[in-house]
């Protein structure tokens, strides 16, 4: 399975896993799983850190390579393909790193592993 981790699932991966969906934590135990990070995800994160919206367990730049290393992520580059994917859906939701998210999905065939429903409305396979 290929699946892309959004931001409050790697968050709660790392920091609060009692917080995860019982199918969200094994697909994230599960080594045999391809699992995807969007490189917007890392700056969303280390937007919200450094505006003082987020803490993290230890310094940003250390928690992420941790986490990246630890969950066996592979970092998704924003591309030419997934932006446009990105300008075509509808607005059904408001965030622009959820957008990309989606587009990045469809652009990669991945499921979504998220605890926001609104996703849904993509029509993704979103795991919880």
């Amino acid at each position: 399975m290929k699946a892309l981790v959004d931001a409050h699932t790697l968050i709660w991966a790392v920091d609060r896993p009692e917080e995860l969906g019982d199918r969200a934590e094994e697909v994230l135990k599960d080594r045999s799983n391809e699992l995807l990070l969007s490189t917007g995800n890392i700056w969303e994160i280390g937007i919200k850190v450094g505006i003082g919206k987020l803490s993290l367990s230890i310094p940003y730049e250390n928690w992420m390579n941790q986490a990246i290393s630890e969950l066996g992520l592979k970092i998704l580059p924003i591309t030419i393909e997934s932006a446009a994917i990105q300008a075509k859906l509808p607005n059904y939701h408001g965030d622009l790193f959820d957008r990309l998210m989606v587009a990045q999905a469809q652009a990669e065939k991945a499921s979504i592993i998220s605890k926001d429903d609104t996703l849904d409305e993509y029509k993704i396979d979103r795991i919880w």
